[in-house]
């Protein structure tokens, strides 16, 4: 309570000071934005919003210009203010700036104590707006973007499946209703642009970020993409799918330095890896996009005039803004080695047709060098008038001139993580659920079992499973709490049995390493469970440290011990049920051959233990289906649709 009070306080004293400083600028139905006393077109609400585009940009000077083509990372990552200062003045934005990525959200250095309660996180980025709006000469409003790919990326905001299993649930009109729960959570808290849907087909099981794709088919990506980008976009929020273009297939799935040269002939370019992309913008309108930072054929996307502006332009009429991902920028002199430093890489990429650098480090680090790349000739102001109109026009769209203060301030409480939302996410988690195999009819099991082992390194598991594009701090309930109370007549109890990984993991994955004392203990204590029980249930797969973003693998066997503890439990008898959790494809042989119940949940959300209680137990019949292939080796890859 005492730091809610002082954030409120902190919050106040700071509207105070800049609200007061113009207290003028605000007229009935309009916003003097330049302070000039007079209604200037771009300041007028009823005029066209080209011509507003076009009258705010012939106000602007090439300072004010360069800044709308930048992020600032907030939440003490680049930002180390949790609020507007007098230093701000001396800053590069005191000239504006494009957009603030994640401000308030849970995550940095400030973790809850700007976001949570949520009316926190909706005073903080009001605060701020009233300084772009209120100190800067032109006034203009800043885009707050945010993730949003299992749920707003905020702090106890609704968390739903990852978007593996909700490419499982092969339900377009549930993505419709996970895309406007997470617009009605963004619209409460103040969020104009969400990060969603990434629309990268998962071709390659190895690859980390395999876990953040609807699945491997086009036509399904597509799709359900275009239910999440209309959902989003009703409700006044700018989507900005990810990531453009031909990402998801680096060669040998190997992900971080290594992220570049997609072997993909320019067919399968454009019928499978560009294709959900064509439908987001000719078919759903997004008004955003985020640039990869891998290359094509040679060519980073970043810098590439044939996929930023031919392609997405010309060819799909694209009317919005190109974001560049963390780095992608960066990238072409630090990496793909096409430009000889900070100042050409600036003048390729916006020639390229990059709107908006992003990356985490601080806005001048690429604002400099383009003023640079502009002062020798190397970029027109032709050029950059067009990129920065680009910017405006999705400002102007999406009503940031005419009511700039966006969010709850009263109740968001009210709307972000409710009842109603809770239950979509439910329903989203039951419908994700995939029963791979069920020998004689194992499943379900009876509700009148006495003694129940629930084992397995995902079985209590929650922090692990929680993911930095989601909702941070969810309430996720486990498979183990979600059973126990399922049933409270039976003894339900827990062995970990071993950890997602060995301590020799990834080198683990190339030889045999025997287990160690403490390794053989978890495991015998596991197993005495197993024995003493009626039937265990096995929650094994992966987990923030085996598939994520840099996380990619040389195999696809169950990680670290799995395989020996599920194969040591089956050694004692008892009926096994083998519950994956994960967010991609493993090679379960021997499983397959041995176990009779398989049954696979991805990563369900907050309402895993739920969702998954019920499964097991007769309550729901699971309906899932696979969006991605499962291979018997991984001397099979790449062994997925369409060939």
């Amino acid at each position: 309570m005492k730091r809610r009070i002082a954030l409120c306080i902190a919050v106040s004293l700071c509207a105070g000071v800049y609200a007061g400083n113009n207290p003028g600028i605000y007229k009935k139905g309009w916003i003097d934005f330049n302070k000039n006393g007079v209604k200037d077109i771009y300041e007028d609400p009823s005029a066209p919003i080209e011509a507003r585009v076009q009258d705010l940009l012939s106000q602007m000077t090439l300072e004010e210009k360069t800044c709308q083509m930048a992020t600032l990372y907030g939440s003490g990552r680049v930002l180390k203010d949790s609020l507007p200062t007098e230093k701000w003045k001396d800053e590069i934005w005191k000239d504006g700036i494009a957009n603030i990525d994640e401000q308030a959200n849970g995550l940095g250095r400030f973790g809850s104590s700007l976001s949570y309660p949520y009316v926190n996180s909706v005073e903080n980025r009001q605060t701020i707006q009233r300084w772009f709006v209120e100190q800067t000469r032109l006034g203009i409003p800043v885009d707050f973007t945010n993730e949003g790919i299992r749920g707003l990326c905020h702090d106890r905001a609704t968390m739903f499946p990852a978007q593996c299993g909700q490419g499982a649930t092969w339900n377009k009109e549930l993505i419709s209703e996970i895309a406007q729960v997470t617009a009605e959570e963004a619209k409460a808290l103040g969020y104009t642009n969400i990060y969603s849907p990434i629309l990268d087909i998962a071709q390659d099981p190895r690859w980390g970020r395999v876990v953040e794709c609807y699945g491997e088919d086009p036509f399904l990506v597509g799709e359900l993409g275009k239910r999440m980008i209309k959902g989003l976009q009703q409700e006044g929020l700018v989507a900005t799918p990810k990531h453009f273009a031909v990402y998801s297939i680096p060669v040998g799935g190997r992900d971080a330095g290594t992220r570049t040269d997609p072997h993909v002939a320019p067919r399968e370019m454009r019928t499978l890896y560009i294709e959900p992309f064509r439908k987001a913008f000719c078919e759903a309108g997004a008004l955003g996009v985020m640039s990869s930072y891998n290359d094509y054929d040679g060519e980073p996307i970043t810098g590439s005039y044939h996929f930023l502006t031919e392609i997405l332009r010309h060819e799909w009429g694209f009317k919005g803004y190109v974001v560049s991902d963390s780095e992608a920028v960066e990238f072409l002199y630090s990496k793909h080695q096409v430009a000889v430093d900070a100042v050409d890489g600036a003048a390729q990429v916006v020639n390229a047709g990059l709107n908006v650098r992003t990356n985490f480090t601080l806005p001048e680090n690429f604002i400099r060098p383009l003023r640079q790349a502009i002062s020798e000739g190397k970029v027109s102001m032709q050029t950059i008038d067009s990129r920065v109109a680009d910017v405006l026009r999705v400002k102007f769209g999406m009503g940031l001139f005419d009511n700039p203060y966006k969010g709850d301030a009263k109740h968001p409480e009210k709307v972000v993580h409710s009842k109603e939302h809770q239950a979509v996410s439910m329903r989203a988690a039951l419908e994700s659920i995939v029963l791979l195999k069920n020998e004689n009819n194992i499943l379900p099991l009876s509700k009148d079992l006495k003694k129940i082992a629930v084992i397995g390194p995902n079985a209590n598991e929650v922090q692990n499973l929680i993911c930095r594009y989601g909702p941070a701090n969810a309430p996720i309930k486990t498979v183990y709490q979600g059973i126990k109370e399922y049933l409270p007549d039976a003894e339900v109890r827990y062995a970990k049995g071993t950890d997602i990984i060995d301590k020799y993991f990834p080198e683990s994955e190339l030889y045999e390493v025997p287990l160690d004392q403490e390794e053989q203990a978890m495991m015998d204590e596991a197993v005495t469970l197993a024995e003493e029980s009626d039937v265990a249930i096995m929650v094994l797969g992966g987990n923030e440290k085996t598939v994520r973003e840099e996380y990619s693998r040389t195999n696809l066997d169950l990680c670290g011990r799995q395989e020996k503890l599920l194969q040591a439990v089956y050694a004692t008898g008892k009926p096994v049920i083998l519950l994956l959790v994960d967010g991609r494809v493993a090679t379960i042989n021997w499983a397959e051959r041995y176990i009779p119940g398989i049954v696979h949940a991805w990563f369900p959300g907050e309402f895993m233990g739920d969702a998954v209680a019920q499964v097991l137990f007769g309550d729901y019949n699971p309906g899932g289906k696979l969006a991605v292939t499962f291979p018997r080796s991984v001397g099979a890859d790449t062994f997925c649709f369409s060939f």
